[in-house]
């Protein structure tokens, strides 16, 4: 497939290991800006137009503010949302948790994004940490981070994992009845 580097930074984490997330990407930009001319850009109109089955992802400048809050977060479920995945911080925590929502991001901070930062652009091509992210591809996310898998190759990576997943269980069998690791490498090209 030719594709290396899918997986977005690893200081994007889950609000509790136990959430995953799985979904396509509704991508947008977001800017640094400090005036009250426009409070959250297009941030209004990005959250009415969610569908179900996508995942809201965030990312810009290093925002010195929360992206994402307890009643973003109410709007997103309602509208079948699957999660949220955001290249910044969010708030709200304890509210955020009572939702029961997969949200990813770099952690919490309180300050609140109304005069510090708005929503440029959406539905647009963004990259996240050196990963280029399209709308509509897949995201898919849980304790050891987010992937991003382009729509054009989706059935070739089910298809592979699907694979791979049944050879590292025959490995995992080997294991277990005496095989060490570099005969099971050797043998199987994994590990």
């Amino acid at each position: 497939m030719g594709r290396t580097h899918q997986f977005l930074p690893p200081n994007i984490r889950p609000l509790r290991t136990d959430l995953k997330l799985v979904g396509r990407a509704m991508p947008l930009l977001e800017a640094v800006v400090y005036d009250d001319s426009k409070p959250f850009g297009l941030m209004f109109d990005a959250m009415d137009d969610l569908k179900p089955g996508e995942i809201y992802l965030a990312t810009g400048a290093q925002l010195p503010c929360a992206m994402w809050g307890e009643l973003m977060t109410t709007i997103a479920k309602h509208m079948g949302c699957r999660g949220a995945v955001l290249d910044g911080f969010m708030r709200d925590t304890y509210g955020v948790l009572k939702l029961d929502f997969p949200v990813f991001s770099q952690g919490s901070y309180a300050q609140d994004q109304r005069l510090r930062g708005r929503v440029v652009d959406y539905r647009v091509k963004v990259e996240v940490g050196g990963v280029t992210v399209s709308p509509g591809d897949y995201l898919v996310g849980d304790i050891d981070g987010v992937v991003s898998i382009p729509a054009e190759v989706i059935d070739e990576v089910i298809e592979r994992a699907i694979e791979k997943d049944q050879i590292e269980g025959q490995v995992r069998r080997d294991i277990l009845g005496g095989l060490g690791a570099a005969g099971a490498f050797d043998k199987y090209g994994v590990l």
